[in-house]
């Protein structure tokens, strides 16, 4: 099921260029891979695999904002291809970050299939843990591989030398934050850093809202050939669309219809996942009645229906979903700016993002 999110995003750009891009270069290093041996060709074709057919909403969204500031600024599409070239690599960098979150948290599986852990333990029908420690030594591999085939499609583009630094000073900060992001969300959940509101905040913000849809829209902006003081402007929207996206992410794990949003129904308190939903109510008087079952492996759905209603009554709920609010409203501010410069092709489709947050389901 595509997320209203993603609907929107299909009405403004085709992924079929970006996958084409995608296909040649998986193609080239598999290709290369098999003079290494079988068990890294087959390493490499288990994670092909993997790439393609994804939503790709980071590549979407790096196309419709590109075509929304072209078209603002009259010019033809100069770097079209360059455009389609970088959006496949976003795409790489997703799930280079996939990869090592996998293994992280120990997954096998990833939205009910199995990822490359578990697809590489499938193939070969393993089952010791030294099998375990195998596969998850290809997921941290391949996630290292796919983060140098991001940096060489970077690196490589034929664009104008200043373009192409901009894109790599990019590419480095986003990769900083969204470290930064993973680092601080395993110590909240490890219970290694103080899991108060500003640094979950701030986690969401470095985790999601950096690589989701501050590097698509910047990127956008600096192939487009807007002027350096464009970048702030759409940085700051993608910010706040961003951590807007994962609160309603938090919301609907924790309160949504799992039959909508695919995901195991209360996975995020059996996990014990600090979200802010949770730093919230950490400051109530509910929350000794909700640790003692709050990241228990083995709560029963009725004791986590219990929670989800402790949750709403001491405000959590409607406390996430007026910061949703707030950051939407923060976006439409920026771009209502008059210094922002926001053109209005962009600001159609950013709107059309913020609004379908506020209706989603997935």
């Amino acid at each position: 099921m595509n997320s209203p999110i993603t609907a929107s995003l299909d009405l403004l750009s085709s992924t079929q260029e970006v996958e084409a891009e995608l296909s040649k270069l998986l193609a080239q290093r598999t290709l290369r891979a098999a003079a290494y041996g079988t068990h890294f060709s087959e390493l490499w074709n288990l994670a092909s695999g993997r790439v393609l057919g994804g939503k790709m909403v980071r590549p979407r969204l790096l196309l419709g904002a590109f075509d929304a500031l072209t078209s603002a600024q009259g010019g033809g599409p100069v770097f079209r291809d360059s455009a389609f070239r970088i959006a496949a690599a976003i795409e790489l960098l997703h799930y280079s970050f996939l990869l090592h979150d996998d293994v992280i948290v120990g997954d096998l599986t990833r939205r009910g299939r199995p990822n490359l852990i578990g697809s590489i333990l499938q193939s070969r029908e393993l089952h010791s843990p030294k099998d375990l420690h195998w596969a998850r030594t290809g997921g941290i591999l391949m996630g290292d591989l796919m983060l140098s085939l991001t940096h060489q499609v970077f690196a490589r583009e034929p664009l104008p030398e200043a373009l192409r630094t901009q894109l790599l000073d990019l590419l480095d900060h986003t990769i900083t934050e969204s470290v930064v992001g993973e680092h601080l969300d395993v110590g909240l959940s490890d219970s290694v850093i103080p899991a108060d509101l500003t640094t979950v905040l701030s986690m969401s913000r470095f985790k999601t809202a950096t690589y989701t849809f501050e590097l698509p829209l910047k990127a956008a902006s600096i192939l487009a050939g807007s002027s350096s003081r464009a970048e702030g402007p759409t940085g700051e929207i993608g910010r706040h669309l961003g951590v807007a996206c994962q609160l309603q992410d938090d919301l609907l794990s924790t309160f949504g219809d799992p039959r909508e949003h695919g995901k195991d129904a209360f996975s995020d308190l059996r996990e014990g996942k600090e979200t802010a939903i949770i730093a919230y109510a950490r400051m109530t008087s509910a929350w000794p009645s909700i640790e003692p079952d709050f990241g228990n492996p083995e709560l029963s759905d009725s004791a986590a229906r219990h929670i989800q209603r402790l949750l709403s009554q001491c405000g959590a709920e409607q406390f996430i979903r007026s910061l949703i609010d707030d950051q939407l409203r923060a976006c439409f501010n920026v771009m209502a700016s008059p210094e922002s410069r926001v053109p209005s092709q962009l600001a159609r489709l950013i709107s059309g993002i913020a609004t379908s947050l506020e209706d989603r389901r997935s």
